[in-house]
């Protein structure tokens, strides 16, 4: 067994998106091979409602899949299809775009004005940049959770860990989808497919990822569970690690312990032709669906 090395860590940046949301983007729109299959990873965490009701209004998507998952509060949505409803907390929806839909986005708070969740984009292969758009929307109930025996917690959102099947399936990057905590002090290893790229993002307590390089943070020594932690080496909230190859991904728990998504996928290694929500393999199927969007025929017919 090999643990794969942190080939990158850094922070996510305050991005204003849709009609005026406030959020920290952990990566995207800069080099698409760098997380490939994975173009985008959004955090939309917010205290103050108006930093997040105005929205994501209608707007198109094309060759590829986005995945909602929500922690706190809630999101309507509704689509060109006809398709509606409302992600809770703890929900989670896969959408597949494939050749085209055009859908809105509409964040609402708990009942104390919170909003938390996240956005990741997955591309398609070429293959299947036009396949019949889908959805699969998942209820938090539905979504198996593992403890361990040492209190390590892990909601298996896509993909088979520990035993335990995600409720998401048929997705073209085949990926796993972990919402997972480690409680204070503690070491833990998690096994993870060697082809696969792989990700982690930190969105509550800190940790220490192996190898990492320190982000900042405390100048002072702590001892937790008997183990010394310097906190300068730990990627605490809104940070997203980069791994290389092999076989396992190890943690060292913080002193409030660490919460964080791992994601992995198989990489597609095609050209990538972006434009905002529309993700194709070359300029020219870019300007033909730009086209499309110009003359009303974006959205293809049912077959």
């Amino acid at each position: 067994m090999s643990i794969r090395p942190v080939t990158y860590t850094g922070h996510a940046q305050p991005t204003l998106e849709g009609a005026g949301v406030k959020l920290h983007r952990a990566f995207g729109f800069h080099d698409p091979d760098l997380m490939d299959p994975f173009l985008l990873l959004d955090d939309f965490r917010n205290d103050r409602p108006e930093d997040f009701l105005r929205g994501f209004p209608w707007h198109p998507h094309r060759g590829i899949e986005t995945i909602t998952h929500v922690l706190h509060g809630s999101v309507d949505h509704g689509d060109s299809l006809g398709n509606s409803g409302r992600l809770g907390a703890g929900d989670v929806q896969w959408m597949t775009a494939g050749s085209g839909i055009l859908h809105q986005e509409m964040p609402k708070g708990n009942a104390h004005g919170q909003m938390h969740g996240f956005q990741l984009w997955a591309n398609l292969p070429s293959s299947l940049k036009m396949t019949a758009p889908r959805y699969q929307d998942v209820q938090g109930k539905d979504i198996p959770e593992v403890i361990d025996d040492d209190g390590t917690r892990v909601k298996v959102i896509v993909g088979a860990f520990w035993g335990q099947a995600g409720p998401v399936d048929g997705i073209a990057a085949d990926p796993l989808y972990l919402d997972v905590f480690v409680p204070a002090g503690l070491r833990k290893t998690f096994p993870i497919d060697t082809y696969r790229s792989a990700f982690a993002y930190v969105f509550e307590g800190a940790g220490r990822f192996a190898d990492a390089s320190a982000p900042g943070g405390v100048l002072l020594e702590k001892e937790v569970m008997g183990q010394e932690v310097n906190i300068r080496d730990l990627s605490g909230n809104r940070t997203v690690i980069r791994f290389g190859c092999g076989d396992e991904v190890t943690v060292q728990a913080g002193p409030e312990g660490v919460r964080f998504l791992l994601i992995s996928g198989a990489p597609i290694r095609e050209p990538v032709a972006w434009h905002g929500p529309i993700v194709m393999n070359t300029r020219a199927e870019l300007r033909q669906a730009m086209a499309e969007l110009r003359n009303d025929t974006f959205i293809r017919p049912a077959h």
